[in-house]
């Protein structure tokens, strides 16, 4: 049996900064992960899907352009976009790993599997370590319904050799809009089928619908209120079944894809051997990020039940934290900052801070500034008709509670929001910088 001081399962961004950070204090440092290294937003996520967008972004920009200035609108050659994603996905895992071995960390390829509270079975070897990170991850949801193993994943999606001439979406989030627009500007026929009555339910919902109107002029059917209740083969296409309070409907389409959410990737490590508490949201942890039943664990990132959002340089702050602690003794609490997020369609929605529900809900005394600025100027250069913003601000501390915006850049404009929510900037003194002009920072005077 091997015997480590750290042993971490799970090499995305927290598990790496886990491993690295511990490795460098002299400490013996295992890792494994039965997947390429990387983790998902560098090999299966956030990275590949920013380089295939860089494409439609020309097609659109361009196409928004026609008749003043532009004559053409290029087409999107998806082989040559996924040869050029897949230069960069290449040449990660390697390159994550040979960092690992120079810094001393073992490296495994293999599931790991609790066998009691501090010893794992990793592939045919068994491990021992004072301490255990859970760093997993998040994966697919298992769609339970007749036929959802024909369903294809946000992997599939970023591997596909050739765009189908039809998709579908299971569900209305976050990947299911950004792969929607992609396949949409490339040329697909798609269609999104959502349980609920609002898509994107974790954002501001005044700003989505700027979204939902810009998703359905791309060609988009936004199908809502339906549960997709079973998938079948038909010939060379699957037909899809959706039930509403109303009615029964069937829809057609070469190829479906789940993007119907990603639980934790904890299910399969047999936590209870390990004594291990755990929620359907993940591993239940304390303020140092330490397993609330089992002081050999600790967590980070999508596998941790916390107040993080899932997002990468979330997992980050939190490997870090755990890092530290492992390191010095639990001394570091774990504190979020602003954490801005984005849906990366065109147009881009971003959002930080408290949406409008949540400040009310806390009993804030808030004035709200929410309003569609299709007339300013930067709209009217880029030709553009979504954008809007809602910008949350505390009557009292005259401080900014929240942004949400929707919009050409607002993916870089919402930093400079959750910069100043976390230094607690005053409204006026915003007001009163100088930016340059003409950019899309230059409108956060005007949105205050």
């Amino acid at each position: 049996m091997k015997e480590y001081d750290v042993f971490i399962i799970g090499s995305g961004m927290a598990g790496m900064t886990i491993a690295n950070k511990c490795a460098s204090k002299g400490l013996k440092v295992g890792i494994t992960d039965e997947l390429p290294y990387g983790g998902t937003c560098a090999l299966r996520g956030c990275d590949p899907k920013k380089v295939i967008i860089g494409a439609t972004e020309v097609r659109d920009f361009a196409k928004r352009l026609k008749g003043n200035g532009i004559d053409t609108i290029p087409k999107v050659n998806w082989k040559d976009i996924m040869a050029f994603k897949q230069s960069f996905v290449d040449e990660m895992p390697p390159k994550i790993e040979k960092g690992y071995k120079k810094n001393g960390i073992d490296t495994y390829h293999s599931s790991a599997k609790f066998l009691s509270e501090n010893t794992l079975e990793v592939g045919n070897e068994k491990v021992k370590a004072n301490k255990i990170v859970i760093a997993s991850g998040s994966k697919p949801r298992v769609l339970e319904f007749e036929g959802g193993h024909f369903a294809k994943s946000s992997t599939d999606f970023l591997n596909l050799e050739k765009l189908p001439k039809s998709v579908l979406f299971i569900g209305g989030g976050y990947i299911a809009f950004e792969f929607a627009h992609i396949a949409a500007r490339c040329g697909a026929e798609v269609t999104i089928v959502h349980r609920g009555e609002n898509p994107l339910g974790n954002f501001d919902q005044d700003i989505v619908k700027h979204l939902v109107s810009a998703t359905k002029e791309l060609g988009i059917k936004l199908i809502l209120n339906t549960e997709v209740t079973a998938i079948e083969k038909v010939g060379n296409k699957y037909r899809v079944k959706g039930k509403s309070v109303e009615k029964t409907e069937n829809f057609e389409a070469e190829t479906v894809f789940n993007s119907a959410g990603r639980p934790p990737a904890i299910f399969d490590l047999n936590l209870e051997k390990a004594k291990i508490a755990f929620t359907k949201k993940g591993i239940t942890m304390d303020k140092y990020l330490q397993s609330t039943s089992n002081p050999y664990i600790y967590t980070a990132g999508d596998a941790a039940y916390s107040e993080g959002l899932p997002l990468t340089p979330v997992a980050v702050l939190e490997g870090h934290t755990v890092a530290s602690n492992i390191i010095k003794g639990n001394s570091k609490e774990i504190s979020y900052p602003p954490m801005p997020t984005v849906v990366f369609t065109l147009p881009t929605m971003a959002s930080v801070g408290f949406t409008e529900l949540k400040a009310k809900e806390l009993n804030y005394n808030i004035r709200i500034n929410y309003k569609g600025v299709g007339n300013w100027f930067n709209a009217k250069r880029l030709n553009v008709e979504e954008y809007a913003f809602k910008t949350i601000i505390d009557n009292e501390t005259q401080t900014i509670l929240g942004a949400h915006l929707i919009g050409p850049n607002s993916e870089e404009t919402i930093n400079i929001f959750a910069m100043a929510i976390k230094t607690k900037m005053k409204v006026n003194d915003i007001r009163t910088m100088i930016f340059s002009y003409p950019t899309l920072a230059s409108d956060i005077t005007h949105m205050l």
